[in-house]
């Protein structure tokens, strides 16, 4: 089936990147329809737009033909991903403070699919806090933001805000459409109550009164104010084991490493940056009858932070760099004094997979080890394969998008809570 996008461009001098945009689009059989606002059309033309996507470009809120024959609010839903390229700072500034004042704003505030922004403006505008608030803003609401590329500008500026090849566009297109065609989850800006939800049905799997605890995404380990130590994840899957734990009843803390993912309804979130950090959020958050720790926690942190970016000294030799080993959650909650009744932790490995992730649950105290391969692109990807160890054995899991994933764990947890 062709995925459809709509993508709505906005006035700024990277419009007619927006162009080759469609044409990479369109080369990859993705049907396109745009948006323009009128300040757009100063910087690029409804012709050339209508030309590449093969369709009528709308731009008139009140178009009595459109509005009789397609409507602005059906306009807003005939997409599987709505993309914003360019998005300027006014645009974010009215998505943000949830503004209807042309065609292009009301079919954001009337769609309930995924929405894809990408910033371009100037380096100024874009380091303005009122820009970085609206953009916090939209990131909690769900809204998937890229990062502007730093460069040389039209005004004759350098630094971040330069909109991303078209390209690197397509990429993140193509990554977001995935997930919208793999995963049975409601986008989290769905508030439409009268439709059918294809979300999993966790009803048969009841956690209420349990109090469930997660961990996601990595923790950044400061080395001077622009570097930091790191593990890769998305954070991804924790979210969305948090999000189906919550689902099925349970009272949910989810406390979640430097991410940009939107908080699932019903979870509380506590936002941490560091190991210590997160370690201290956990034990303050305990009791609980589950913890399921994913995140991706850095091993070693830099033993002393400068106050200052370290520079280089002209010699080619790497500055030395003093390293400590951080709190080892997992293995501290092994033995905790408020132990959780199921206590599960994740094992990222590149070989061996088996065998490491059954020694990492005995020495770690673990009832359960979630263990998958991330030698590929599961870090940051849609879909997951796991193995689940526990004291009974090894279940191999077929590959299945993250969300499935959740599910399948959350079913397993209910039956095993189901004895206490």
């Amino acid at each position: 089936m062709t995925q459809r996008i709509l993508l709505i461009v906005s006035g700024g001098i990277a419009a007619y990147k927006a162009l080759e945009l469609v044409r990479l689009l369109r080369g990859r059989d993705i049907a396109v329809r745009a948006v323009m606002t009128d300040s757009a059309k100063a910087f690029t033309t409804p012709l050339s737009l209508g030309v590449l996507t093969e369709d009528h470009v709308y731009d008139d809120m009140f178009d009595l033909k459109a509005e009789r024959e397609i409507g602005h609010i059906q306009l807003s839903r005939e997409a599987d991903l709505i993309v914003i390229a360019p998005a300027t700072a006014n645009i974010l500034a009215k998505m943000a403070g949830g503004l209807a004042d042309d065609l292009a704003t009301t079919l954001l505030l009337a769609t309930d699919k995924p929405v894809l922004a990408v910033p371009a403006m100037n380096v100024r505008m874009w380091h303005h806090k009122a820009t970085q608030r609206n953009l916090a803003q939209l990131r909690a609401d769900g809204i998937h933001v890229m990062e502007p590329d730093v460069g040389a500008m039209a005004c004759n500026e350098w630094g971040k805000g330069r909109l991303p090849e078209p390209a690197a566009i397509l990429a993140e297109i193509e990554r977001l459409l995935a997930e919208v065609a793999e995963s049975a989850e409601p986008h989290p800006l769905l508030t439409d109550t009268t439709r059918t939800i294809n979300a999993p049905d966790l009803s048969a799997h009841n956690l209420v009164g349990r109090h469930i605890l997660v961990t996601a995404g990595p923790t950044h380990e400061p080395i001077d104010p622009v570097r930091y130590i790191a593990n890769r994840s998305s954070g991804r899957q924790g979210f969305a084991i948090a999000a189906a734990a919550a689902q099925a009843g349970a009272r949910v803390t989810l406390i979640a490493g430097p991410v940009t993912l939107p908080t699932p309804p019903g979870v509380t979130r506590v936002d941490v940056e560091t190991a210590r950090e997160m370690f201290a959020a956990v034990e303050d958050a305990l009791p609980a009858d589950v913890a399921i720790l994913v995140a991706a926690v850095a091993d070693w942190r830099a033993t002393d932070q400068s106050a200052t970016k370290l520079k280089k000294d002209g010699t080619g030799a790497p500055q030395l760099l003093a390293l400590a080993e951080n709190p080892d959650i997992l293995a501290t909650l092994g033995k905790h004094p408020q132990r959780p009744a199921l206590l599960i932790g994740f094992a990222a490995e590149t070989d061996r997979v088996l065998d490491h992730a059954a020694a990492k649950r005995i020495r770690k105290g673990a009832d359960w080890i979630v263990a998958n391969d991330v030698s590929g692109d599961v870090m940051g990807g849609a879909r997951n394969r796991v193995h689940l160890f526990t004291a009974d054995g090894i279940e191999s899991w077929p590959e299945m998008p993250k969300p499935a994933v959740a599910t399948r764990l959350i079913e397993r947890i209910a039956d095993a809570l189901a004895g206490y």
